[in-house]
């Protein structure tokens, strides 16, 4: 039986550098935060061959006394706690005692620091963690901290790391985060002698996502700012039509500290529900501040995790705070891309990554909004016009009791648009229409049917066919009717100008005239919005038809088990249908905006979205229905429409009721009067 010994103190030390220090990146993200925590308006990180060979962090700080040198890299020394209690309430960002200590053990450091006002500063050399003489040197105030041959004494991690290209690589995302975390930080960062990151630290969140993330993600972004019940949410984060195919542009930061946190970036994707295309990911710079007791930074040793005291609080504040701005927002992506001007200074950093072939004009600043959650419900079902929420969060379907701080609302729903109308080309209309400003019916022939007779919804609200019409409202002034009852009003939004719809193109895009932009607009994604958001306000109750001979579909077995396993909620939207034997359904009735020889196709879409929702979640399972039945639906691109009919979803566009399709596909694009006029060399 081998006998239990004491290990000396020196392989102790390496196993507890093992947990601190991974990489290079691991160094760098100590030094840089021990010279936040040390005042410093200034940190320089110059790193070669990927960190392996050099690393050298120098800031403007408040130094090192000489006399607290050595103790500095002694294990547990640190002077940012002092007891148990400090644990309880932590407000820096190194407080462990154990960051010099562990990157001493592995590497061969010299240290020269000088405190403001002394006249000599101090010199000190380890190697290994054994450290040599302390000497008077001449420097700067603040503190240079050079690493040396990384690992040299610990070949078994040595031989796990990277090329230099891919050490590097993570140095630099370590700094270009620290550098997100703390704008008031100016932040340099070398690599083998080429300067490739410099920000101006003027405590601009805005300067330095430009620095670090380029010109073309930051213009694609949204600001964000809220605060209350102890909590406050600001940042940016980026428009739907600038969603990425991977979460590495979500960046968080909570108090400061850069964290990873699923919980975090769930509540960021919840807020683009129904607005963002599927497998794309939001982007975000989003700082999270909340009393330093009602988190806990000590979960993880590399601080990269923490765990907060009510998750349901920190959820509901990120999310009502992002989907606020995003309801706020006017922008549209611009129908040619735009180029960098010759005058903007582009750094390998400010790649474009990834770069589509839009991008969209610069953000508008949004007001704060005051994160009360019961306002912000109001709030946000008033700026969505639909009087739902995104799933999961404070919804109120018919049937149930409504909450005690809400009202009765009423759903208005005027009439369907047809899917084909036998017209001729429309004549030129030189009408303007301001916004919300009902079109003019001239002659019979181009007006909007008639609306369906109304039904009575759960709680006494009348439902008409699913399509909102634009509501008279004064749009000369640009405001919106005050609601007494419905608490903080949303940011109000910029006077548009008045509109003119010149035609078509292709018969599928409609094309407007406003001030000095030209709108293309998508009329399926349009019309299948206006869809979605009625029926989803209206919880889809449609009309339906039954066949003269019952229709007979058999899908493939996994399509087969997912339609069988949501049969109430097919019933739901129409769909009378039953199992017919041998993998089979009868199908007896289906909604009546629903072709006959549209019925199989529609059913094997419903299903293949059912199988990637699953039935864990009915709520997603419904919004999944819900896009298909918009969908098929809406008017088809090739489909002739009547003048009075587009100026319906011309309208509900150009006032910012609809920007994304249910897909997350922009329903608009604009090309303004400077860009048309460079196209044909006039500007």
């Amino acid at each position: 039986m081998p006998h239990i010994q004491q290990l000396d103190a020196h392989v102790a030390d390496l196993i507890a550098a093992g947990e601190v220090v991974e990489r290079p990146a691991s160094v760098v993200k100590e030094l840089v935060e021990n010279a936040v925590d040390a005042g410093a308006g200034t940190v320089t990180v110059e790193i070669a061959h990927g960190g392996m060979s050099l690393i050298r962090v120098t800031d403007d700080g408040c130094g090192i006394a000489p006399e607290e040198v050595p103790t500095a890299f002694l294990r547990h020394a640190t002077s940012k706690i002092r007891g148990e209690r400090d644990l309880e309430a932590i407000g820096t960002l190194g407080f462990r005692g154990e960051a010099l200590a562990a990157i001493a053990a592995v590497s061969r450091l010299d240290i020269l620091t000088r405190t403001p006002g002394a006249p000599l500063g101090c010199a000190l050399s380890l190697e290994g963690g054994v450290p040599g003489r302390t000497e008077e040197a001449g420097c700067p105030p603040g503190t240079t901290l050079v690493v040396r041959d990384l690992f040299f004494n610990t070949p078994a991690r040595l031989k796990f790391m990277k090329k230099d290209s891919a050490e590097g690589a993570a140095v630099f995302a370590v700094v270009q985060r620290q550098a997100l975390a703390h704008p008031e930080v100016s932040v340099k960062f070398i690599r083998d002698g080429k300067q490739e990151l410099l920000t101006p630290g003027d405590g601009q969140l805005r300067s330095a996502l430009y620095c670090v993330l380029g010109r073309d993600i930051a213009l694609g972004m949204k600001e964000v700012s809220g605060s209350g019940e102890g909590l406050s949410v600001s940042g940016f984060v980026s428009l739907p039509a600038c969603c990425r195919g991977s979460r590495g542009y979500q960046h968080f930061f909570v108090n400061g500290r850069p964290v990873k946190s699923a919980m975090l970036s769930a509540a960021l994707e919840n807020a683009y529900a129904n607005q963002k295309m599927v497998g794309k990911f939001p982007g975000c710079v989003l700082h999270i501040a909340l009393r330093p007791n009602a988190v806990d930074v000590n979960v993880h040793p590399a601080k990269t995790e923490v765990k907060f005291g009510s998750e349901r609080q920190v959820f509901d504040g990120v999310y009502f705070a992002v989907r606020s701005a995003l309801e706020a927002d006017r922008t549209r992506p611009s129908a040619l891309p735009q180029r960098p001007r010759a005058h903007d200074t582009v750094t390998p950093n400010q790649l474009p990554l990834s770069a589509g072939p839009m991008t969209l004009s610069g953000p508008r600043s949004a007001g704060t909004v005051v994160l009360d959650r019961d306002a912000l419900r109001a709030q946000a079902v008033r700026a969505a016009g639909t009087g739902r929420l995104a799933r999961g969060v404070g919804e109120h379907r018919p049937g149930t009791p409504a909450s005690p701080h809400t009202s009765p609302r009423t759903v208005e729903t005027p009439a369907p648009i047809p899917r084909e109308t036998p017209a001729a080309a429309p004549a030129e209309d030189q009408t303007f229409h301001r916004v919300g400003e009902t079109a003019p019916r001239s002659a019979p022939e181009q007006a909007v049917p008639a609306a369906a007779p109304a039904r009575t919804l759960p709680g006494g609200a009348p439902e008409r066919s699913p399509l909102p019409e634009p509501q008279p409202q004064e749009a000369a002034a640009g405001t919106r009717t005050a609601d007494p009852d419905a608490g903080p009003s949303a940011p109000e939004m910029e006077a548009a100008p008045p509109w003119r719809l010149i035609g078509e193109a292709f018969r599928t895009y409609a094309i407007v005239e406003q001030g000095e932009t030209l709108l293309l607009i998508d009329k399926h994604a349009a019309h299948e919005r206006l869809n979605f958001d009625a029926m989803r306000a209206a919880g889809y109750r449609p009309m339906v038809q039954l066949l003269l001979t019952p229709l007979t579909v058999t899908p493939p077995a996994e399509e087969g088990a997912a339609l069988a396993a949501h049969l109430p909620l097919l019933r739901r939207f129409g769909f009378d249908m039953d199992e017919f034997g041998g993998g089979s359904f009868i199908v007896r009735a289906v909604p009546s905006d629903l072709d006959f020889g549209g019925i199989a196709d529609t059913l094997s879409q419903l299903a293949g979205r059912l199988l990637l929702t699953g039935t864990a979640d009915p709520d997603a399972a419904r919004d999944e229905l819900l896009h298909t039945m918009a969908c098929k639906a809406a008017i088809k691109a090739g489909q002739r429409n009547d003048p009075a009919e587009l100026k319906v979803l011309v309208d509900a566009v150009v006032s910012g009721r609809i920007k994304y399709c249910p897909h997350g596909r922009p329903v608009a694009v604009e090309l303004t009067r400077g860009q048309l006029e460079k196209q044909f060399k006039r500007a």
